[in-house]
């Protein structure tokens, strides 16, 4: 759907903030194949038609082997500040008032390219997007759990000269196999080096993943978590502790988490009490940026607009935020919703 045609204007302009977006996966296949072009890469696609076509998932991993790919066309601080601009400026359009970014250092430190280069030009972009479009941001950097504890640390240790300019960890790739308990060490000891700490877990992970995301991580929110609601104590445990959940609604029905949007259960988890949130995820893979993700709930899981407030509201309480940048975000949509019954 071309969201300026028919989208329902109250989704369109609320005021709203992303905290579950890993920006390698915004890359379009537009960008994709521009950057192979200037980066003198071939790449495995012959066109951006066929890129598209590739992104019929069966599973999380289905997805990670065509993600990988397209990432091998960032080599240059350039590179990353384009992806990233380009991201910005598409959401600033949807009216994202603050975003928090995952990055994978991994993804890219293994082919050759320098810590430095990759959050250098991430920040860059970021940094513009608050000056330009009056739009804040944090980055979190993500851990690829598929990877060795070890690496893990060694990721840690590269970015400590960087953490003014990260504010978590996080952990995130395959969760089959590897649960949180494998990363206990480094996790402490980014919570030791100042960092505040994230993980997915309960997307195709059981809820024990959760658990020890919460009890082993120390986790200030869970990454997906829709799988919670197999377990009645976690659920009860995540209502009471009101440990915010950062749901991609649109990305679980991609990679077959739900069959459809029709039967996902984030209407379910907000009627509970849990702290929800809506996001995209891999927006450039999954078909659709953050309001794409607002109206496939709206009309899939026939929302109102108070339960979409309710929504966006969760997103500012459970960002990086200072209390006092919060409010003023809760103010902005209080201000919106009064000007809406007006």
């Amino acid at each position: 759907m071309n969201l300026a045609e028919g989208m329902d204007p109250f989704l369109r302009n609320i005021p709203k903030a992303e905290l579950h977006i890993h920006i390698e996966g915004s890359l379009e296949p537009e960008l994709m194949f521009e950057l192979a072009a200037r980066n003198n890469i071939k790449l495995p696609f012959a066109s951006v038609d066929e890129v598209r076509r590739a992104y019929e998932f069966t599973d999380l991993q289905s997805f990670l082997d065509i993600y990988y790919k397209g990432a091998c066309v960032l080599l240059h601080e350039q590179d990353f500040y384009d992806m990233t601009w380009a991201y910005l400026r598409r959401v600033y359009l949807q009216n994202v008032r603050h975003t928090e970014i995952f990055f994978d250092p991994q993804t890219h430190t293994d082919r050759g390219v320098a810590f430095e280069t990759v959050i250098t030009g991430i920040h860059r972009a970021l940094v513009d997007a608050e000056q330009q479009l009056g739009m804040t941001s944090k980055l979190i950097m993500c851990f690829l759990r598929h990877l060795s504890a070890a690496a893990a640390l060694e990721t840690l240790r590269q970015a400590l000269p960087f953490k003014h300019w990260i504010v978590a960890v996080g952990l995130d790739s395959s969760e089959h196999g590897h649960p949180p308990e494998k990363f206990v060490e480094v996790f402490d000891q980014a919570r030791a080096a100042g960092f505040m700490t994230v993980a997915h877990a309960g997307e195709e992970g059981p809820p024990g993943y959760i658990w020890q995301a919460l009890d082993l991580l120390k986790v200030s929110r869970i990454d997906h978590g829709v799988r919670c609601t197999e377990d009645q104590r976690l659920v009860e445990r995540l209502v009471e502790e009101q440990i915010p959940l950062t749901v991609c609604p649109l990305s679980n029905v991609k990679l077959c988490v739900f069959e459809s949007i029709e039967s996902h259960n984030l209407k379910r988890l907000l009627d509970l009490g849990l702290c929800v949130t809506v996001n995209s995820d891999d927006p450039a893979y999954f078909g659709g940026y953050i309001n794409e993700n607002f109206l496939a709930a709206l009309e899939g899981l026939n929302l109102s607009h108070d339960e979409i407030c309710r929504l966006v509201k969760n997103s500012f309480q459970a960002s990086f935020l200072s209390t006092n940048e919060k409010q003023k975000l809760v103010d902005e949509l209080d201000s919106f919703v009064s000007q809406q019954i007006h």
